[in-house]
């Protein structure tokens, strides 16, 4: 009878974590939908479904399909991105604050793709590689900083701070010594998805997919990792290997995201967070959900960004600075040591 009551309870959570990932599924079409819908020139979610799927020209089809549907999709992806590098570091690591921009990935592709847009420009077609380039070594290094007998969480935040610090000043110098490219930088160092379109759609789209399709093959292989290196290791899992695989991925993901829209902050950091509170820390459900919530957020926060000072456009690293901010400080006051406590 208790086994039998046990089954139902797995099947009840199975069928909870499914309709939590339909429900996100939702979101993030109404996400799109109102992204799209919503600018200086207001169109409404009925035109929208026209002129995606109906009319062929127009005004409004022109400012949908070549302007607003490519930026929507890329904001969703980089949240994707984001958040599926977030949540591996933090599996990985072994460390609730993990990462892109706090561990130092972001700036490492920032750095890399910095030199690339600054020094090499005619090469553009290389910034992803360049980023993963740059994102792959910087989280190797701090890896190696981190590693005694382990992974030391509060050595991998400190060695990631002062690595972050170090590429900021590189990048700052690289700026002075070419002001005249500065503009094409700028974006960088904020977030930000102006001017976005299908080429810069085209530039990732690719590198994204294949991370995200690597992510929830090594699903499993994170579950197995999260129980601990001798218990991972009576059942036949190269610790080590895994690790470095996820930190490429990791990286691949991160630069994918940084090419395009630069060093944005936070979303690796909180999505990742309010999935585990949501759907629980088994990442064959945590990682797509993680990114469904990722891209809702990330285009949210960019309508917010086009919209709330009409017509003057924020960059969205902005808006998720003013929703990351309080979050970061609530794990490190009171977050992670109920987490601890729990």
């Amino acid at each position: 009878m208790s086994r039998n009551h046990s089954a139902i309870g797995v099947q009840k959570s199975h069928k909870y974590k499914i309709t939590v990932i339909l429900v996100l599924v939702f979101m993030v079409v109404l996400s799109f939908l109102i992204s799209v819908a919503m600018g200086a020139y207001k169109i409404s979610v009925k035109e929208v479904l026209q002129a995606i799927f109906i009319d062929q020209e127009g005004l409004s089809r022109n400012i949908i399909w070549k302007i607003r549907v490519p930026r929507t999709l890329i904001a969703g992806i980089v949240g994707v991105c984001l958040s599926l590098s977030g949540g591996i570091l933090q599996g990985v690591m072994r460390n609730p604050l993990a990462s892109p921009n706090i561990i130092g990935v972001s700036s490492g592709a920032g750095l890399a793709a910095s030199i690339t847009l600054v020094l090499f420009p005619n090469y553009a077609y290389l910034l992803t590689p360049a980023a993963f380039i740059g994102a792959f070594a910087t989280t190797l290094f701090i890896y190696m900083l981190s590693w005694k007998d382990g992974i030391n969480p509060l050595r991998m935040i400190l060695s990631g701070i002062a690595i972050s610090s170090l590429i900021g000043a590189i990048i700052n110098t690289i700026l002075i010594f070419y002001p005249d490219r500065v503009q094409n930088t700028l974006g960088f160092t904020i977030g930000s998805l102006a001017a976005k379109s299908w080429i810069h759609f085209r530039l990732m789209w690719p590198y994204a997919l294949a991370g995200f399709i690597l992510t929830l093959i090594m699903a499993k292989k994170i579950n197995i990792l999260m129980l601990g290196d001798e218990i991972a290791s009576s059942l036949g899992l190269n610790i080590e290997r895994v690790r470095m695989i996820l930190i490429i991925i990791s990286s691949l993901l991160a630069a994918s995201a940084v090419s395009v829209v630069g060093m944005l902050g936070f979303v690796g950091l909180v999505v990742p967070h309010i999935t585990r509170l949501i759907i629980g820390s088994d990442y064959r459900y945590l990682f797509p959900a993680s990114a469904l919530l990722g891209a809702s957020l990330m285009m949210i926060c960019d309508t917010i960004a086009r919209t709330v000072v009409e017509p003057i456009e924020l960059p969205v690293g902005i808006i998720m600075a003013i929703i990351g901010a309080p979050f970061f400080l609530y794990l490190l006051r009171g977050g992670l040591k109920n987490r601890a406590r729990g």
